[in-house]
């Protein structure tokens, strides 16, 4: 990463409500036209998960969800919807923590998170429907697919872009914006062999590029209704390849919690 001096991150106006089959590509490049904003290298477009979630018709409708007998002993445990529940252990391949009011999980993709993911907040339908939106199929391949479209879309300037949701974190309290799809930037970058300000060699110094980029805008997207689901970025500079945001996994090797 080459110095930055200062950064802008603009949320784009009047961004609708998004729903299933929405060309949410369409809808970014409409904000970012609306705000008077034309992409430049380095750009960095950030994308709220749900509005992809939503685009994706990742909703499901909690009446159809039939709990089973585990789901619905575990959710006695903790005290949570049994539908809730099922969802979870579907997304997910072990359950890590589990305590009233608490279920962390280790999703399909790899993440460690409270509930897979799966959300209500701000999913609120018009037609009454109970709905939980869960996380996109592949998130790195949605970053990449709304890359592309915003390319065609922008004659052919496609800005980098990152899809983000909120994590807790271990150690810490408070949740911060984590970056769960990337593409054209690199998730992580390696700092190891360079110099600091007095020559000494770093040595284990590996920054979680899209992660800074994701708590970033998400001090502009808010948590609530704030209804700024998208936001550019601008004044970042790189020089390493591009990565998914699926290297920001840290492998059960390495992990210490596991």
């Amino acid at each position: 990463m080459t110095r930055t001096s200062a950064l802008e991150i603009i949320a784009l106006p009047d961004i609708p409500l998004v729903r299933p089959g929405d060309d949410l590509a369409k809808i970014i490049a409409d904000g970012l036209a609306l705000a008077g904003l034309q992409p430049q290298d380095h750009d960095v477009v950030v994308i709220a998960q749900k509005i992809v979630s939503k685009a994706e018709d990742r909703s499901v409708d909690l009446a159809t969800v039939k709990p089973s007998a585990p789901a619905i002993e575990l959710a006695n445990k903790i005290d949570k919807d049994p539908r809730l529940v099922e969802l979870v252990l579907s997304e997910s391949v072990r359950v890590v923590r589990a305590r009233p009011g608490i279920l962390i999980v280790e999703h399909k993709l790899g993440f460690v998170m409270a509930n897979a993911g799966i959300d209500q907040s701000n999913v609120g339908p018009s037609d009454g429907v109970e709905r939980a939106l869960l996380l996109p199929v592949n998130p790195d391949a949605s970053a990449e697919s709304l890359r592309t479209r915003l390319g065609e879309l922008l004659g052919g300037t496609a800005p980098a872009v990152v899809i983000i949701d909120s994590f807790g974190r271990a150690w810490r309290r408070g949740t911060s914006g984590v970056a769960i799809g990337a593409a054209g930037l690199p998730s992580l970058l390696d700092l190891r062999g360079n110099p600091d300000l007095f020559g000494r060699i770093l040595q284990v110094s590996i920054t979680g590029f899209a992660d800074e980029i994701a708590a970033a805008a998400s001090l502009v997207m808010g948590q609530g209704n704030e209804a700024q689901p998208a936001v550019l970025i601008r004044g970042l500079r790189w020089s390493a390849p591009a990565a998914p945001a699926s290297t920001l996994v840290r492998p059960a090797s390495e992990d210490m919690f596991r």
